[in-house]
């Protein structure tokens, strides 16, 4: 026990934590020279491509120091706080952290922020400056604000590189000597704490655990304790590149089991794994359950797909525990799901992973946030959508949720990033300046201004230096309306939005402006409207594409070519009675980058 090591690695994006993970699986030899490559930890295609981390990675590392043999379990998390869940759960079945900064950008606001998790969980924080080779590097101004974060000392934060191997031998040193081996006793009943799952397709449901009491051995009937369900252990081992089987994995340890597990909901992540013949009396105190921020519904393009999807879904979210949804319908677009993601990005990587995963092409609807209504009876409703929202005779409020959230920047980018947060209805709270060029400011605002393209346009602004992170803070009153879009007069329920009346002429406007752009013109005029209850707001026209009829006729009385048009004009009316119009995906998507 004493000679087991669990950490893992927390940074803002980009801070290269896979990169220092490369390095410390080629020092302690777990991976052959012929496996190794980049983002060697980062097994699926579409985090090779964007070069962000998605999922945790766990993997045991063997190292030797002073004659003794170590076991290292290495724990590789995302930075990006969409997918701080991931972080949160890593975090729990770790002893120690390393806090990497980079040497050029300084602290950024994820840094602070799965600093915090990691404060909470009483973790060993062992600082570590990364990339010191780069000319931009300024070892010592980012050395003193990490002294300011941590009121650690000077000599405790060790430099390195992750591209070029530079001190990181140091860093394992560092490892075995400052953070405590797992507390726990081999004699107690088995508690094992599950925090990931992957599902194979061969074995059914792998479940990841990090044994906290006790010892679990090849063979034995387990049960998982808030579920209830039994199994037998049919494999057990220990995570290296790849599964390693093992006839005991021993307290403190973190490994793998396979029980032949069919059915994704009968794994829930942050449940406690026990025997059958000695249980524990109470689970460990997991994680807690996952808060959504953002909601869309998720279509089948040929609604013969709806069981399909289910199925993908259900196997989605048991890698991804952070993805909740329920199914709900729509008058535009059949059966579907109501999805509910942590964020705009994790949005995104779900509708891919669907695609390339699973082979499902899928209709997004316009992402929202979940508001409370009180009708005027005193009832408290719910809205994931905005087609929920009740009888406006009938609605006495609506409360939306805020959020505080905190940015940090250079200096000369403060006035613009002030401007764009009002502009979303943001009540700044306080700024500080952590150096002389770097400030942070921190802003009251609605959740339901971020989603759309807040991080696109702070990005922009801040010339990619701004960093954002935020936490729910509660719900409050606001003068919200339902916007519905009208096409050919037939309301299109998926492209509902519930927006502040202030804006809602504005937008509305700039709405029915893109879809003109996208929807495809047909035989017959379309018009595109945008509406508050039975008010029309704004309004665009598509024109028609016109045969020219008159084209036999040259010469003779205008008579033959006004009746030809009249004959035509009859047909385009009945035509536009009957007509539908087909909205394309890209029009669905093009409310979220309005500007």
């Amino acid at each position: 026990m004493k000679h087991i090591r669990n950490f893992c690695i927390i940074a803002h994006i980009d801070h290269g934590k896979s990169t220092l993970a490369d390095r410390l699986l080629e020092i302690t030899k777990t991976v052959s020279s012929r496996d190794m490559e980049a983002q060697v930890l980062d097994d699926m295609d579409l985090e090779k491509e964007r070069g962000i981390t998605i999922k945790s990675h766990a993997i045991q590392m063997d190292y030797t120091y002073k004659g003794e043999k170590y076991v290292l379990n290495l724990i590789d998390t995302p930075g990006h706080v969409d997918f701080s869940y991931e972080v949160s759960r890593s975090i729990a079945s770790c002893e120690g952290a390393l806090l990497i900064v980079d040497a050029a950008q300084g602290i950024q606001a994820q840094t602070i922020s799965n600093l915090y998790l990691a404060l909470e969980h009483d973790l060993e924080i062992i600082p570590i400056l990364n990339k010191i080779d780069l000319p931009s590097a300024e070892p010592e101004v980012v050395k003193d604000q990490i002294v300011d974060l941590l009121g650690c000392k000077r000599e405790d934060i060790l430099a390195a590189s992750g591209k070029t191997g530079l001190g990181v031998a140091e860093i394992l040193e560092a490892v075995v000597e400052r953070i405590p081996s797992p507390k726990g006793e081999e004699d107690k009943p088995l508690q094992a704490l599950i925090f990931d799952s992957v599902f194979n397709p061969f074995r059914g449901i792998i479940a990841y655990y990090k044994v906290v009491n006790g010892v679990i051995r090849k063979g034995q009937k387990v049960k998982f304790f808030n579920t209830g369900s039994e199994y037998n252990a049919d494999e057990i081992g220990i995570l290296r590149l790849g599964l390693e089987p093992r006839n005991e994995v021993r307290t403190g340890d973190v490994g793998y089991i396979i029980s032949g597990i069919k059915n994704a909901r009968e794994v829930k992540v942050g449940d406690t794994i026990t025997t059958v013949e000695n249980p524990c009396s109470q689970g460990i105190q997991g994680f807690e359950d996952v808060k959504p921020m953002v909601f869309a519904g998720i279509y089948p393009v040929d609604t013969d797909d709806y069981e399909e999807l289910r199925y993908s879904m259900e196997k989605l979210q048991l890698n991804d525990a952070s993805l909740t949804w329920e199914p709900e319908a729509s008058a535009a677009l059949g059966f579907g799901f109501r999805c509910g993601f942590l964020g705009m990005l994790h949005m995104e990587i779900v509708q891919e992973r669907l695609e390339r995963e699973f082979n499902m092409t899928v209709i997004t609807t316009v992402p929202n946030v979940s508001y409370i209504a009180y009708t005027t009876t005193g009832e408290r409703i719910d809205m994931h959508n905005p087609s929920d929202m009740p009888d406006p005779t009938k609605l006495d409020n609506i409360e939306e949720p805020y959020i505080k959230a905190s940015i940090i920047t250079k200096a000369e980018f403060v006035g613009a990033i002030i401007k764009l947060c009002m502009e979303k209805r943001g009540t700044m709270l306080n700024q500080n300046y952590l150096t002389t060029d770097r400030v942070e400011m921190v802003f009251e605002m609605p959740l339901g201004e971020i989603v759309f393209d807040f991080y696109d346009k702070l990005k922009s602004i801040s010339k990619g230096y701004a960093s954002f992170d935020y936490h729910p803070l509660n719900y409050r009153q606001s003068d919200l309306i339902k916007l519905d879009i009208l096409i050919n007069g037939d309301q299109v329920d998926a492209l509902s939005a519930l927006i502040h009346r202030s804006r809602a002429h504005e937008f509305g406007k700039k709405i029915c402006e893109k879809l003109k752009e996208l929807i495809p013109r047909q035989q017959f005029q379309i018009a595109i409207q945008a509406a508050i209850g039975s008010k029309i707001v704004a309004r665009e026209n598509i024109s028609a594409i016109r045969k020219d009829v008159t084209a036999k006729c040259y010469g003779g009385d205008i008579s033959r070519k006004r009746k030809l048009l009249e004959k035509q004009k009859e047909g385009k009316k009945r035509m536009r009675q009957i007509g539908a119009v087909e909205v394309p995906q890209s029009a669905f998507m093009a409310v979220l980058k309005l500007d």
